[in-house]
């Protein structure tokens, strides 16, 4: 149990969480009853769910802490915005080794079936089935730097301003924080003047095909990197089809995919 426990928390991911969980709750304060498992074993049963997909229920009992603890730990770390934290502690990392690239970033959404919950509507990409839609920014290596969810329904190029505005002040090598892309890059989804006009007024360069007059796939390498991140949060199972009914759920494990994706640049 210890050797999967520290495969999937490594000591430099848990030395990261440590910094922004919350202090334990007491639940018994008097002597008596099961000794408390640890939140590094919490954590691990949480990732497991992530990467595999399975429920709650089919949770394994080998990391030690009942299925019920698990859960309310990962409801509790999610109202406290643990993942999102813990997204930005790596990126701060990543900023003051020097490995975010702010030059070029690029702008992309994916939907995904949904069963039930909160923020979620019909995808015109999949005969007008429920389903919710992950809007992601990534730096010019694929780095994921703001994310956010909508129903499937949602206009790609109404996603742009709440990403650019939600992009957290990042560490650099050198200066100030940072938090705006020099450039965006992004498909002929966001093909409106008005948005162009947005990203101006806030001294973004934009990069955003136009519609009949050029392909997206003009974009190049940046529309597939952030392609390719984009597709980096359905390899983690529990992403692929919705189940959970609370959206801020349903966030949670976007983050724990984007705080893992930005991980193994990390460690890289």
């Amino acid at each position: 149990m210890t050797d999967l426990i520290e495969r999937l928390v490594p000591d430099k991911l848990w030395t990261l969480l440590r910094r922004v969980v919350p202090p334990p709750e007491v639940i018994r304060p008097q002597d008596g009853g099961r000794r408390r498992v640890g939140d590094r074993a919490c954590l691990a049963a949480i990732i497991f769910v992530a990467t595999s997909g399975c429920t709650w229920r089919q949770l394994p009992p080998v990391f030690g802490p009942a299925r019920p603890r698990v859960h309310r730990c990962f409801g509790r770390w999610s109202r406290d915005r643990v993942w999102a934290r813990l997204h930005r502690v790596i990126l701060d990392e990543l900023g003051a080794r020097g490995e975010l690239d702010w030059s070029r970033c690029a702008l992309d959404s994916v939907s995904v079936r949904a069963a039930k919950g909160s923020l979620t509507g019909p995808d015109p990409t999949d005969r007008g089935k429920s389903g919710s839609k992950l809007h992601l920014i990534t730096d010019r290596t694929g780095v994921p730097l703001s994310l956010g969810t909508s129903g499937a329904g949602l206009h790609d190029s109404l996603g742009l301003p709440p990403l650019v505005r939600g992009t957290a002040p990042i560490r650099s090598r050198r200066g100030p924080r940072r938090r705006r892309p020099a450039k965006l890059h992004a498909d002929r989804g966001y093909d409106y003047d008005h948005r162009r006009t947005w990203l101006r007024e806030r001294r973004i360069r934009h990069r955003i095909a136009r519609k009949g007059i050029e392909s997206s796939t003009r974009l190049g390498r940046r529309r597939r990197l952030v392609g390719r991140t984009v597709s980096r949060p359905a390899g983690y199972r529990r992403l692929h089809r919705r189940h959970e009914r609370k959206a801020e759920h349903f966030l949670a494990f976007v983050g724990i995919a984007a705080a893992l994706i930005s991980y193994r640049r990390l460690t890289n």
